[in-house]
């Protein structure tokens, strides 16, 4: 072909994230000759795939060169290993650094808004390749893909109420558009997470696949009901066990193993069925259902950033540095002293924060 211009912005080397190329095939499985997959993988397995200041920055770049690449067909957005695709920002990160400093977060913040926004213009179709958890800020960024096919293991939710912050990078945008407002408030504030079959039921994922292997045999996830209703006739599908059932569940959990295979093998079908349309008009559709998302997001986002800032100053401030330095297994501060306190006119600082935090909680630096 004739010299091609580049369009990437540089020329990046990945050392936090992956950046792979994949084979795409036909629906009988034929591998297509020039043709790819490209598989961007948040590589923090240690800290569930959390993401730094510098992966943010790496994943940025990723998805503006997989939208670059006239060979792709589309991308795939994954974590490494089976317990989580994200759990949002890197809280030793948030609790050492970020921590009362907000003109630094707002910074961040920047360059966290700039990755939804690559996510939800990139010029090939996205998919959420959803192996474990999908937590926090790893919700949001899931939830910016065109589509989320899930192991049925993993788990879907919000955490910002709950240790310092509001899920203002995406979720109180993009949430009530899959499920409505009354589950995204009560998923935002409650906190509370919700299994793959919950979330696939209340339309959050395209599809869901097994994950836990028995004996050679697949094995829907034991911790939860997959049909039936309730006393008051609410669907129990997706929602957790409890007493017997739960402690039989987590026996025949702990009697197998997580295999992604059949996850690896819905996400190959997806891209087949993408391989087998006019690419303009394929990325003409996914572009037209993409403002839905984006006329909330454009509306909020640099409102949102701005106040994220200011309250690492406070409850944020407070928050991430009990997550993170806690030396028991709570990891809250004591909401009814802290709501006490400010109550009789305490103001926020140091003195506070230490009062009503978790043992083993101190200063960020």
């Amino acid at each position: 072909m004739a010299d091609w211009q580049n369009h990437d912005l540089v020329d990046q080397e990945f050392r936090e994230i992956r950046y792979a190329h994949r084979p795409v095939r036909r629906p009988g499985g034929a591998e297509v000759e020039g043709l790819h997959v490209t598989w961007i993988t948040l590589d923090n397995p240690k800290q569930l795939n959390s993401y730094t200041t510098a992966a943010i920055k790496e994943v940025i770049l990723a998805f503006r060169r997989a939208g670059n690449e006239r060979d792709c067909v589309a991308v795939v957005f994954t974590g490494s290993g089976d317990r989580a695709f994200c759990t949002g920002g890197n809280t030793k990160e948030y609790a050492e650094y970020y921590s009362g400093q907000p003109e630094e977060y707002r910074q961040y913040m920047r360059l966290f808004n700039d990755m939804v926004s690559a996510i939800l213009e990139c010029d090939k179709p996205v998919i959420n390749r959803v192996n474990g958890m999908r937590i926090g800020g790893g919700q949001e960024i899931g939830m910016a893909c065109d589509y989320s096919i899930a192991q049925d293991l993993a788990r879907f939710g919000q955490a910002g109420p709950r240790h310092g912050s509001a899920p203002d990078g995406g979720a109180t945008d993009f949430l009530p558009l899959y499920v409505g407002v009354e589950h995204a408030m009560l998923s935002c504030t409650a906190c509370e997470p919700w299994s793959a079959h919950k979330a696939f039921r209340l339309g959050l994922l395209t599809d869901i696949v097994p994950a836990l292997k028995v004996d050679g045999q697949w094995v829907a996830n034991p911790l939860v009901w997959h049909d039936g209703v309730d006393s008051y006739g609410r669907p129990r599908a997706g929602e957790a066990k409890v007493g017997a059932d739960l402690e039989a569940g987590k026996a025949l959990l702990a009697s197998g193993a997580p295999d992604l295979a059949l996850l690896d093998d819905a996400v190959d079908s997806l891209c087949s069925k993408l391989l087998m349309t006019f690419p303009g008009c394929l990325i003409k559709t996914v572009e037209s259902i993409r403002k839905h998302k984006l006329v909330w997001w454009d509306r909020n986002r640099e409102g949102n950033r701005a106040w994220l800032a200011l309250n690492m100053m406070t409850e944020a401030n407070a928050g991430f540095r009990a997550f993170h330095f806690a030396t028991g297994r709570d990891r809250d501060v004591d909401f009814p002293a802290l709501r006490r306190r400010l109550a009789e006119g305490e103001r926020w600082g140091e003195d506070l924060i230490l009062a009503v935090g978790p043992p083993g909680l101190r200063g960020p630096r």
